[in-house]
């Protein structure tokens, strides 16, 4: 089996046309202006559907990443580093549960990027800068789910994930012998063939002998269960997509599009220079950008996921937004505490 097999995989959810209004053939410019307009349309369709039964959020990482890229052309830091969390989601409906960033850290280790990075950096500094909260399987645990009743696993784009162990191969079974791995094809298209400026962030041999069963291939946005979608957000990787949520607190949306909130209103953060940067550049958000596929395709997203969803309930200047792999303070890198951090998103419906 060869990666270009995965591209065969069927669909999963329910289809959801509400940005098929977007033209993808006008400049990009007009391109802007519909998915803002067919966001609205989004929101109401999605607040009819329902909520899940739960939503929690779990940390699993915190390590280095560079400032050039997840604080793109605006913040003036003397770090070349900033500190970001990854974290997972659980969500459950009923007979359903979706693990959205279930990233295998051990094995993303072996990116090329982060694998020369390591190589760099000597192990006392690693042991500082680095901290592994959990695996995927101790947080599943920890919430009292049992590996077979996972049905769904997604991921915002599979830049630094090795899904083999838990999807499985034809010699190492899968640790979610029930679930369904959710791609967009277009990642999986590119996956078969990949671009010189995407190569040091994917772990393509990775995926050529997976099992194609264990894959949903999607072409945009489904409705996975009441209140839960994933949306089509290309741009950071070309089938980039975000997790939708309707909760108790409004909807919100999650994704590695921007590493920090008030990267969506940098008006407001008090990051040196993230406010002047992006005043200087005419720009309403600051993207985060280490593999740059079309750049203006993501600031659309991004602005495609500020009008999905509400205002943050905690600081209303900001969006209910919860970054993948958010912006962490650490003493380690100064000039790059985070203005508003989100941390989580917790739901139970009532």
């Amino acid at each position: 089996m060869s990666v270009s097999d995965l591209r065969q995989a069927a669909p999963v959810g329910t289809r959801l046309d509400a940005f098929d209004a977007v033209d993808r053939s006008a400049p990009y410019g007009v391109q802007l202006r519909q998915g803002q307009t067919a966001a609205e349309a989004f929101r109401r369709d999605l607040l009819g559907t329902g909520q899940p039964t739960s939503v929690s959020t779990h940390d699993l990482v915190t390590l280095p990443y560079p400032s050039r890229f997840g604080l793109w052309m605006a913040a003036v830091t003397p770090s070349p580093y900033v500190s970001i969390t990854n974290r997972m989601l659980i969500v459950r409906w009923p007979g359903n549960v979706l693990v959205f960033e279930p990233s295998d850290h051990e094995r993303g280790e072996y990116t090329p990027y982060f694998a020369r990075l390591n190589d760099q950096t000597p192990a006392l500094v690693q042991k500082r800068v680095v901290t592994r909260h959990a695996t995927v399987v101790e947080n599943l645990a920890a919430a009292g789910i049992a590996p077979e009743e996972v049905t769904y696993l997604a991921f915002d784009h599979l830049h630094t994930q090795d899904v083999r162990r838990w999807i499985g191969t034809s010699s190492e079974p899968a640790a979610f012998p029930n679930a369904k791995l959710v791609v967009q094809r277009q990642e999986l298209e590119a996956m078969a063939d990949l671009h010189p400026l995407q190569r040091q962030w994917y772990q393509p041999d990775t995926y050529v002998d997976l099992r194609v069963d264990a894959i949903a291939g999607l072409d945009g946005d489904v409705l996975l269960g009441p209140g839960v979608a994933l949306v089509a957000t290309p741009g950071h990787a070309l089938g980039n997509q975000s997790l939708v949520l309707s909760t108790t607190d409004g909807i919100w949306a999650v994704s590695e599009n921007v590493i920090a909130v008030e990267a969506m209103a940098p008006e407001h953060s008090k990051i040196p220079g993230m406010a002047k940067g992006a005043r200087t550049w005419g720009r309403e958000v600051v993207l985060n950008t280490n593999t740059p596929e079309a750049l203006a395709d993501q600031y659309n997203s991004v602005l495609k996921e500020k009008a999905l969803v509400d205002r943050s309930q905690r600081d209303s200047r900001f969006p209910q937004f919860l970054p993948s792999s958010e912006l962490t303070a650490s003493r380690y890198f100064p000039g790059t505490k985070p203005t508003f951090t989100t941390g989580s998103i917790t739901h139970r419906s009532t």
